[in-house]
């Protein structure tokens, strides 16, 4: 029996070590600390939740390893000591955008360059028919319920589908907070609890939603979103063709120093349009594999960079996730069924509309509406966890879109409906 790639007894003389540190207060609030953190909680939850009966079909290992510390937090399990060194690893060293950066670049290069460019072209249309409905849905179902047009539509249905907290919430409780004269800080407390609740419920339908394609695999593409055609392209087929060469980790080195210099240069292009960095990442990405500008070996060594990256990372960090970014205490304060009803109805609208539409542009139902529920979720937080929940990771650069593309128009135009209302 092992947990994660470490045998059972190793494991646990390690995690006792760790353990101990923690209850004296010597974890070292750095790198070396936070991974020891996450890696030892991510393993063993990830490794829990794919063996419980009926809920590892649903996504049990992401749900365990996000919303356990969440939980252990909001019950002051947790000491100080280990949330600062989580802290440190997670949020000063940003280890969450160098787990996006290295998911993002792996998957674009990796990816024929013509199904990369369908996909991203077609996925346009489904996030705007998402983005369009959910706002409708959303706000009325939340008027008919007696919780007011505006309070819904701005401080319910918007946070769902603002791209997350750093880059939707805090942007959003900025631009509300200069119209309506409410400290950010407090409109932050109102705004996240919709996001925190429909990003669960977008994991939970991403778990169906794979159990779904399952059942009916005439539905789904196995993680492929554009259809190929049974016309006998070869250059089509090959996308499906998978590499199974061993690793190499001089390859694997270059795929680190590519998504670096990647995630940089849309820092950079932020600069000059005002446009999100990690969205401009995506299109710069996109268009060097297009053009071919990369070496083969390059290509091949952000793919394999990207498997090692997501196949013993992902739950770690969702572990991470859950200890700094999800607040229970403020989920809890804002709970009725009436708020129950309105984020549900927005997330099955989201998914709804990725599912119909995106069967009708020629892509796999089923990965089309995983790629939009994504809008539902936490930013690059939530992209992580409902991809994971759908085993779907190679999904991401679409997800991320959907995400920051998504979010930044939702973010811009409700807060200038809002200066046109108030």
């Amino acid at each position: 029996m092992k947990v994660g790639a470490i045998p059972l007894p190793t494991y646990l003389v390690m995690s006792a070590i760790i353990l101990a540190s923690a209850y004296l207060g010597e974890l070292p609030v750095n790198m070396l600390g936070g991974f020891a953190v996450i890696l030892s909680l991510g393993w063993l939850l990830g490794g829990i939740g794919a063996s419980i009966p009926g809920l590892k079909n649903f996504g049990g290992s992401a749900i365990l390893s996000l919303m356990v510390p969440s939980i252990m937090v909001f019950m002051n399990i947790f000491n100080q000591n280990t949330l600062d060194a989580a802290n440190m690893l997670m949020k000063q060293a940003n280890f969450l955008y160098f787990y996006i950066a290295c998911l993002v670049c792996g998957s674009i290069l990796g990816m024929h360059r013509k199904i990369l460019v369908q996909g991203l072209m077609r996925m346009i249309i489904p996030m705007a028919v998402a983005m369009i409905a959910a706002l409708i849905v959303g706000t009325s179902v939340g008027t008919l319920l007696g919780l007011g047009f505006k309070h819904t539509l701005f401080y319910i249905v918007t946070p769902i589908i603002a791209g997350g907290i750093g880059e939707g919430i805090l942007p959003l409780s900025l631009g509300y907070s200069a119209i309506t004269g409410v400290a950010s800080g407090d409109l932050v407390g109102q705004l996240i609890p919709a996001t925190i609740i429909g990003n669960f419920f977008a994991i939970i339908c991403s778990g169906v939603l794979n159990r779904l394609g399952e059942k009916y695999p005439e539905k789904s593409g196995k993680g492929q979103l554009v259809k190929l055609s049974g016309n006998g392209d070869d250059t089509m087929a090959d996308a499906m063709k998978e590499d199974n060469s061993p690793l190499d980790i001089k390859l694997m080195g270059a795929g680190v120093l590519t998504a670096c210099t990647l995630f940089i240069a849309g820092g950079l292009l932020q600069r000059l349009t005002g446009f999100p960095g990690p969205v401009l990442m995506i299109l710069l990405a996109a268009a060097i594999k297009y053009l071919s500008l990369l070496p083969k070996d390059v290509e091949k060594g952000s793919k394999q960079l990207y498997k090692f990256i997501s196949g013993n990372f992902t739950f770690p960090l969702m572990v991470g996730l859950g200890l700094l970014y999800i607040p229970l205490k403020d989920v809890v304060g804002m709970l009725s069924w009436q708020y129950f009803v309105v984020v549900i109805s927005v997330v099955l609208t989201v998914v709804l509309a990725g599912y119909f539409v995106g069967g009708k542009m020629n892509m796999n139902p089923i990965e089309a509406a995983i790629v939009t529920s994504c809008q539902s979720g936490m930013g690059g937080t939530g992209d992580v966890a409902i991809l994971s929940a759908s085993n779907r990771m190679n999904l991401m650069p679409f997800a991320q879109v959907a995400t920051r593309l998504g979010g930044a128009i939702t973010v811009i135009s409700m807060t200038a409906l809002l200066r046109f209302l108030f």
